[in-house]
């Protein structure tokens, strides 16, 4: 093969490559909220716990339930009109111990970064800031309101199951919002939690103003003098958030669109208030 041939395809051969250049990546919202979900997914830890939670709901809820019936200790409660059992309410008892497993892992998801540096990584990818905290309560809350809707529904169909005759139907009058409203609930407090792990920074100082909020501060209520009580009671995160979740809310509470709107309003002030301190404080 003479030369004359080899040098056109030596010559194409060694032409200079074209260069790829990347393209122009801006922070958007979208890509944030991808990266936090890498995160999350990424978290064994967080992923296992959402999973507990929800088992926890689901056990509980069966459990409260056998026992109203008499399935479970030989000795069934007054479940009839006018009862004192409430056939929705004993499905979902387990709300109640799976709120503070979703509040924490909203802590951890983000006051870990804060422990462990990686802030300051995620806060040089994402200068402007507050789409990390947006980025976080998107994944988050969306994650935890699918797990939580699903442990909830099936707390509730088996716990209906269980009762047989004396369970009521999903369609009864405020039964679907009451069960749509424990999922919304559970979100509701993984936000808090997510909420206060910026604004604190600290994990320890975050839950414990989690559970401050949401068990010590509803539990000494009752010891201080009733109209105390009656004014400032209803209006307080748990009591409102279960208002919501009640078919038939008890003497003194909020009704359910009212407790609900408060509720958010709990969550959005903190969100708001994690915002203003993430954009002021250095990393």
């Amino acid at each position: 093969m003479s030369t004359a041939i080899l040098e056109p395809r030596l010559a194409a051969t060694t032409a200079t490559p074209r260069t790829r250049t990347a393209a122009p990546g801006r922070v958007t919202l979208a890509r944030v909220v991808r990266s936090e979900w890498i995160k999350l997914r990424s978290l064994r830890s967080t992923v296992a716990g959402l999973l507990a939670a929800a088992a926890i709901v689901v056990a509980l809820g069966l459990l409260f339930t056998g026992v109203v019936s008499g399935s479970i200790g030989g000795e069934s409660m007054d479940l009839g009109p006018g009862g004192t059992s409430d056939p929705v309410g004993s499905s979902l008892g387990g709300v109640q111990l799976g709120q503070l497993i979703v509040g924490v892992l909203g802590v951890l998801f983000v006051a870990s970064e804060y422990s462990t540096g990686m802030i300051r990584a995620t806060l040089a990818a994402v200068p402007r800031r507050l789409p990390v905290l947006w980025g976080k309560s998107i994944v988050f809350g969306g994650v935890t309101l699918v797990a939580m809707l699903v442990a909830v529904l099936a707390a509730f169909f088996g716990g209906q199951e269980i009762l047989g005759a004396q369970g009521v139907s999903v369609l009864d009058s405020g039964v679907f919002r009451a069960v749509i409203g424990g999922a919304v609930y559970l979100t509701g407090v993984g936000l808090l939690g997510v909420a206060l792990g910026a604004l604190l920074r600290g994990t320890a100082a975050a839950i414990g103003a989690l559970f401050g909020a949401m068990l010590v501060v509803p539990g000494l209520f009752p010891l201080l003098p009733s109209s105390w009580n009656d004014a400032v009671g209803p209006y307080l995160p748990s009591h409102a958030g279960e208002s919501f979740m009640a078919v038939t809310p008890g003497a003194g509470m909020l009704g359910p669109w009212a407790g609900l709107a408060v509720f958010a309003g709990y969550v959005v002030a903190a969100l708001a208030a994690a915002a203003i301190m993430l954009k002021r404080r250095d990393a």
